[in-house]
């Protein structure tokens, strides 16, 4: 039993052995096979159309960009002041929006590229355009900072396509930001016009009170044969004027009672009898007409500029030399392989 393991383990032995002479015997059939795939590997790696990158990265606006979206906005005014946190949030929505990216890949994108191209099945196109355009939002607990990147085989193309896409989320989340503002304002308006007109139909309603309370009085003085308020000296007196107001308006006189119904009939306007009804007037007329003026507001900020790539990304030539060797060196110990076992098939049949 000993013997027989032995020998086995000594057959196995010999077959290493002849397996790495076979080996050693066909080295430069290994090198030849390792040079042509190092070869081709170089073909590809010197013939590919070079992938350059440009990339650019962009924070929050400050303060100052966004004030004037805060005009007019404090919270005694119902609209709170909008913050950085606020406005950054709506350009990064943009940013990495569905509509955006169709938007860019119908008016950009399909246009540079050739008819033959064109053809293609449009969802094949746009996922590869997926790869071309890639937005990067900034990660949680890591910044604000985000990114848009394009990959091209125009440097140019590249920065250009980069830059253009920035702006045009930009340009949108400035028209949504302008919208909202804008829109916020419209209802606070209008909101302040129900109140007017509310105060002044209540400001109608209590003119038409007093003249109905005159009359009443008037009719009490001319009952009485009390043409003008009587005169009290004294005390008395202070206290019967302030209380002419009261139940005893009567004690105006007829001639006063009727001259105070007359002008209140011919009033024209009861708007500066109201009160506080010029400062919601004057209100009303500021949210009316508050306009944003999209040149003096930014929702976003470039954190450096685009710059030309100058050395593609895409192929990395010593990476691929290096695959095509090793790989053409793992092809070429096969091969060596196989034409072993071969000899030894044949040798034993």
């Amino acid at each position: 039993m000993q013997s027989s393991s032995s020998e086995s383990f000594g057959n196995s032995e010999i077959d290493l052995r002849a397996l790495v002479t076979s080996i050693w015997r066909r080295k430069w059939l290994i090198l030849c096979v390792a040079l042509l795939s190092t070869l081709l590997a170089a073909s590809y790696a010197f013939t590919a159309k070079p992938v350059y990158e440009a990339k650019l990265f962009l924070i929050p606006p400050t303060q100052n960009d966004i004030a004037n979206f805060n005009y007019g906005r404090t919270r005694e005014s119902d609209l709170a002041p909008l913050t950085i946190k606020d406005i950054y949030a709506i350009f990064l929505r943009v940013l990495n929006s569905e509509s955006l990216h169709r938007e860019f890949f119908n008016t950009v994108y399909l246009p540079s590229l050739s008819e033959a191209e064109q053809k293609s099945s449009k969802d094949a196109l746009y996922a590869r355009f997926s790869k071309v355009l890639t937005v990067t939002l900034p990660a949680r607990d890591a910044g604000d900072q985000s990114a848009v990147s394009v990959q091209a085989n125009d440097p140019d193309l590249a920065s250009t396509w980069v830059q253009l896409y920035a702006d045009r989320a930009g340009v949108l989340a400035k028209e949504e930001m302008i919208k909202n503002v804008s829109t916020e304002s419209q209802v606070r308006a209008r909101n302040l016009l129900q109140q007017i007109t509310f105060m002044r139909e209540s400001g109608i309603q209590l003119r038409q009170d007093s003249i109905t309370k005159l009359r009443e009085a008037l009719r009490v003085a001319e009952a009485i044969g009390l043409e003008k308020p009587p005169i009290i000296t004294g005390n008395p007196a202070v206290e019967l004027a302030g209380s002419m107001d009261g139940q005893i308006i009567y004690m105006r006189g007829s001639k006063a009672l009727k001259a105070e119904i007359q002008n209140l009939e011919q009033r024209k306007s009861d708007d500066p009898f109201v009160t506080h009804l010029r400062d919601l007037q004057s209100k009303y007329e500021f949210y009316k007409s508050l306009d944003v003026n999209p040149s003096n507001v930014w929702v976003y900020r470039e954190d450096g500029e685009v710059d030309r790539p100058d050395a593609p990304i895409k192929p990395r030539k010593s990476l691929i030399l290096a695959l095509g060797l090793i790989l053409g060196l793992l092809a070429g110990i096969m091969l060596a392989l196989i034409l072993y076992l071969s000899d030894r098939n044949h040798m034993r049949s």
